[in-house]
């Protein structure tokens, strides 16, 4: 198995910043006709300039160093199906072929970027721990998003 070579702690804030942003959606009434005294409760899911999730997640990538905003890229193309964890070390090296000052606008335009890294990590045989967790019994060894079991409702 390859080395992913990011902090989980760092790639962990990323993805749940990225899942927030995610859900954002593009300005769909900029011309309202409503009462403006409200109108922020519904502002909050929409996209708009000077927005502090873009922002804090534009932040976190630009935070990491080079060779782990690299390697970030190449996670979210390995998430994406661009390419398969025996291909890991092939999607570093286009990554870093293909860097520039641009990161984390190129990652933050992928619509699906939360998915994308936790997709790829799992790959890795990792995941991150949903700390919202409150079933009884669960401790620090929570299981993985995406391993969870499910009640089948039976």
């Amino acid at each position: 198995m390859p080395e992913l070579g990011l902090p989980l702690d760092k790639l962990t804030y990323i993805i749940e910043l990225a899942r927030e942003y995610d859900v954002k959606e593009g300005n769909s009434d900029p011309d309202s006709g409503s009462n403006p005294v409200d109108d922020s409760d519904m502002d909050v899911l929409e996209d708009q300039p000077g927005d502090p999730t873009a922002e804090e997640l534009a932040g976190a990538i630009r935070g990491l160093n080079q060779d782990e905003q690299i390697r970030l890229v190449a996670l979210a193309w390995l998430g994406r199906g661009t390419y398969d964890i025996d291909e890991w070390h092939d999607a570093v090296r286009t990554a870093r072929d293909e860097y520039n000052p641009r990161t984390a606008e190129y990652l933050m335009g992928l619509p699906l970027l939360g998915d994308y890294l936790e997709d790829g990590l799992a790959m890795f045989g990792e995941g991150i721990v949903d700390d919202s967790d409150t079933r009884e019994g669960v401790d620090e060894e929570d299981e993985p998003l995406g391993n969870v079991p499910r009640d089948s409702g039976n």
